[in-house]
């Protein structure tokens, strides 16, 4: 096991001090390797230290203007900042490079849903659906944007396979009760699904609120 490797699993046990010396090492033997810089970059980001922590990203596009995951990284921090058009930009230029991971699609998403380009958002997030089917909150975030689209077959579609996938997602259930509710008409359905929205938390306001509207429209027709 190499440093940055050995470096990395002491990250993930929260070993800080151990990350920091061995990525130190790292840096120290291979001054020109910028995989090191950014995983340094890295640990200094997980115990809060931003401002450094960018000065490290920096140093390794500077060996690198390459350096996909240094974008990567950068793009984390600001979109965390509440900097979102800084952090398109980072998302963009490490898709740009070829980091093109299911996470990099997501936060690039995620990032154009903060920005209001719920439209320009949603290939990004089916891409990262693509690229990795299991992930629930990129399913979900997804469906969000067809909502906004309208595009209510496909919405239902992906809503289905998010309660396959994670039979206790209140969100999902709720947003199936508004489908059922809005564009199929179909009252007895959509307070089904809030009933289960509401299973899996009692206190969604929303999902309760859905179904009282509903059952005073099935009350007055």
């Amino acid at each position: 096991m190499d440093k940055n490797q050995q470096g990395i699993q002491f990250m993930q046990e929260g070993k800080y001090e151990d990350a920091v010396r061995v990525f130190s090492e790292a840096i120290e033997e291979n001054p020109n390797e910028p995989v090191a810089y950014i995983n340094f970059g890295n640990v200094l980001t997980a115990v809060g230290e931003t401002d450094r922590a960018v000065s490290f990203y920096h140093k390794a596009l500077e060996l690198d203007e390459k350096a996909g995951a240094a974008y990567y990284s950068l793009g984390n921090l600001y979109f965390d900042g509440d900097k979102f058009i800084e952090a398109k930009d980072m998302f963009e230029k490490a898709i740009r490079t070829g980091l093109e991971t299911s996470d990099t699609f997501f936060m690039l998403g995620m990032t154009l849903q903060q920005l209001d380009q719920a439209k320009l958002a949603m290939p990004y997030l089916q891409r990262a659906v693509e690229l990795n089917p299991e992930d629930v909150d990129a399913r979900f975030q997804y469906a969000l944007c067809l909502a906004n689209a309208e595009l209510y077959e496909e919405l239902i579609k992906q809503l289905n396979i998010i309660v396959e996938q994670d039979p206790g997602h209140a969100d999902a259930y709720y947003n199936l009760g508004v489908a059922y509710a809005g564009f199929k008409e179909d009252a007895d359905l959509a307070i089904t699904y809030f009933d289960k929205a509401l299973e899996a938390q009692p206190d969604h306001m929303l999902a309760a609120n859905g179904k009282k509207l509903m059952e005073t429209f099935k009350a007055e027709n």
